[in-house]
């Protein structure tokens, strides 16, 4: 029993402790998207990107390390980024690739930063293509519509031509922080949070 008793008190305390985490967390108004970017990924982000929006207009910072993944999920933060009121500054860390380099340039480049160590991954979409040669020729169109987005969007985002971004991405095309910097894909570097504008 009195084990029993030990085992309830320390599962209270821990429920207890993880639900001021988040509480602090949120209040932090910070959001972290790691790993493979999937529906679940985006689903998650996006949900605490809009309360985050809901509950005041301060500015929101969104760390990524990631892969990429799935591009119709990096759509979604990325147009929800530019979606919601508060400012949104993305902040890479570890590796920030292809669909989470979709993610990343969603915030306007001046609120675009990385930590020191950060490397960048930007390539054309791909996908698999099967089935009838209608279904072939249908699918392989959809993947050339999004390669067709997929430059406009970082052109956009960059300065540079969309020509160029086709050109430098039809193979993987690895930036670190310095040649990311001049390519006008990140902002700043910074070392820590008193970095950041406003800290």
């Amino acid at each position: 029993m009195r084990t029993t008793l030990l085992d309830d008190t320390n599962h209270k305390e821990q429920r207890d402790g993880g639900g001021r985490v988040d509480t602090l967390f949120f209040r932090s108004r910070n959001v972290i998207i790691t790993g493979e970017i999937t529906d679940q990924v985006a689903q998650k982000a996006v949900t605490h990107l809009l309360a985050l929006a809901e509950d005041s207009d301060a500015p929101i910072n969104l760390f990524i390390s990631s892969p990429g993944g799935h591009v119709e999920s990096g759509d979604m933060v990325h147009d929800i980024i530019k979606f919601i009121r508060p400012t949104v500054r993305t902040i890479g860390s570890g590796w920030v690739a292809s669909a989470g380099a979709l993610i990343f340039i969603g915030a306007e480049r001046k609120y675009r930063f990385c930590l020191p160590n950060t490397r960048f991954l930007l390539h054309q979409p791909s996908g698999g293509v099967g089935g009838q040669v209608s279904d072939i020729q249908i699918q392989a169109e959809q993947i050339r519509k999004m390669c067709d987005r997929f430059n406009h969007l970082f052109s956009e985002a960059t300065g540079q031509t969309p020509d160029r971004i086709a050109q430098d991405t039809a193979r993987d095309f690895w930036l670190n922080t310095d040649e990311a910097l001049r390519y006008g894909l990140l902002g700043s570097v910074i070392q820590n949070a008193d970095d950041l504008p406003g800290a």
